[in-house]
C-alpha cells in the first residue's frame, strides 16, 4: 500500500484517473480488473493492483512487498508514469547504457549515481549468488560478461545487469542497460527511478 505521496505523484493519479482503461492496458500491456476499478501490472514477476480511485498500490504477494515497502519511492512514480506514458511499440533488442540516453549525464551527478560499485563489490567473487538473487525477482539468465540478468521492471521496459568477476588485475564491476525503445517510453527522471529500483534489489 502507497502511504506517503511524493512530488509527480497527485498529478500522476490525476492524469490516471482520466485515461480510459482499455487505452492504458494496450499501451503498457496491463490488465484492468473492472470489478475493483484496478489496473494489475507485472513488475520483477510480482503482480500489484493499482487503483486510481483510491490512489492506492498494493502488492498481491508478500515477496512484492518490498517495492512497495522499502523501495517505495521509487516503485510508485515508476509505475504511475508507466501506465500514463507507455506506448504499444516493439522493443529494438539494442542494449544501451545510461549515458549513452540524450540527458544520461544525469545518471552521473550526485545523489543520481548508481550504485553499481556496491553490487560489484557485493558479488566480486560470487557469480552463483548474483544469479541466484536475480532469480528471487524472477530475472532471465543472459550471455553477457560473467553473469547477467534480465529484469522486468515494467512490462516494455527491461533492464539489463551484468557482472565482471574480480580478477587478478581488475576489480568487479558491474554495468547497467536498457533496451534502447527506453528513451520513447519514459521521461530521463523516471528512467533513473526504475534504474535505481532494479540495482538496490541486487
Amino acid at each position: 500500500m502507497t502511504e506517503k505521496i511524493f512530488p509527480g505523484e497527485v498529478k500522476a493519479w490525476k492524469v490516471l484517473s482520466d485515461l480510459e482503461p482499455e487505452d492504458v492496458c494496450n499501451r503498457a500491456g496491463v490488465f484492468y480488473d473492472r470489478e475493483s476499478a484496478s489496473y494489475v501490472l507485472k513488475s520483477f514477476g510480482f503482480d500489484f493492483s493499482i487503483s486510481p480511485s483510491k490512489r492506492e498500490i498494493k502488492s498481491l504477494s508478500e515477496k512484492g512487498e518490498i517495492f512497495t515497502r522499502k523501495l517505495n519511492y521509487f516503485f510508485t512514480i515508476s509505475a504511475l508514469s508507466y501506465l500514463v506514458n507507455a506506448k504499444d511499440i516493439s522493443l529494438s533488442g539494442r542494449l544501451i547504457k545510461p549515458e549513452n540516453i540524450k540527458g544520461g549525464e544525469f545518471f552521473f551527478k550526485g545523489t543520481h549515481v548508481l550504485p553499481l560499485d556496491k553490487v560489484a563489490e557485493k558479488y566480486c567473487s560470487d557469480r552463483e549468488g548474483f544469479i541466484a538473487k536475480g532469480k528471487e525477482f524472477n530475472g532471465r539468465i543472459l550471455d553477457y560478461g560473467d553473469a547477467s540478468i534480465e529484469f522486468l521492471p515494467m512490462p516494455r521496459i527491461p533492464v539489463t545487469l551484468i557482472l565482471w568477476l574480480s580478477d587478478e588485475e581488475f576489480p568487479a564491476q558491474a554495468d547497467f542497460l536498457f533496451d534502447s525503445t527506453c528513451e520513447i517510453q519514459l521521461p530521463l527522471d523516471i528512467l533513473w527511478s526504475i534504474a535505481m529500483m532494479s540495482v538496490l534489489v541486487m
